[in-house]
């Protein structure tokens, strides 16, 4: 990661580089922390994550992006950015991540879920959030807020507009939200056998996104998005 972001700064230098700050790409085991006798260990992870903050900082990123759910990473993640001399970097949190099923394509293409293994946690429903809870999304959000968040994010983002409407309304923040890829590729699923047109439903879930507050919207169709705006234009 920390080569390819220092390759598009270099080779575009004007653009914005986010990193995902987390360790389940590096885990053997598919969870965002430590895992000690069956137990994600949230401090021995935070100081992890602080530091990787720092060296994705040091590779050109320009905004780091903890999509981990520990307690307390975004304050541990500015002081070590800011000691190490990084005070323009923004942190764009994961502050209400949901144990959601929607993320089933990218674990299946990437092969990260939880491995089945003795004194291995089987979900990361002990640090992703509730599903059915709303109102833990505005603790968590208080939280990212007082500890210094620049940009704070809903992830999965359709089955959460409300979510996403209760944290634009009560934080003048920036809210991004994530389409992640099972809201995607139930789109483009259904659109292949011809059940929906694809153009049309994802562009109206996207509106849908927006209208419910979202600043700034992480898709998979994005660079379809931006070809059907550019046509729209011709």
């Amino acid at each position: 990661m920390c080569v390819a972001a220092r390759a598009i700064k270099e080779a575009f230098p004007e653009s914005c580089v986010i990193t995902d700050v987390a360790l389940d790409p590096y885990s053997s085991v598919g969870h965002d922390g430590v895992v000690r006798d069956g137990v994600i260990v949230n401090d021995e992870t935070v100081d992890l994550l602080a530091k990787m903050a720092v060296v994705h900082a040091r590779a050109g990123a320009d905004i780091v992006a903890p999509s981990d759910m520990m307690d307390g990473r975004v304050s541990a993640m500015r002081v070590a950015l800011d000691d190490a001399g990084h005070q323009d970097v923004s942190i764009l949190s994961y502050t209400a991540k949901y144990a959601s099923a929607f993320y089933g394509p990218f674990r299946q293409a990437l092969d990260s879920a939880p491995v089945d293994a003795p004194d291995v946690p089987r979900d990361k429903k002990t640090y992703q959030m509730d599903p059915a809870n709303a109102r833990e999304a505005l603790v968590e959000a208080t939280l990212d807020f007082e500890e210094g968040a620049d940009m704070m994010m809903v992830k999965p983002a359709l089955p959460y507009l409300d979510v996403i409407a209760r944290l634009r309304n009560a934080f003048d923040l920036p809210i991004a939200a994530y389409h992640v890829s099972g809201e995607y590729a139930m789109i483009k699923a259904a659109a292949q056998r011809g059940w929906l047109d694809e153009k049309e439903c994802m562009c109206e879930a996207l509106t849908a996104i927006a209208r419910a507050g979202a600043d700034v919207i992480l898709t998979y169709a994005a660079l379809d998005y931006a070809r059907w705006w550019r046509e729209s234009l011709a």
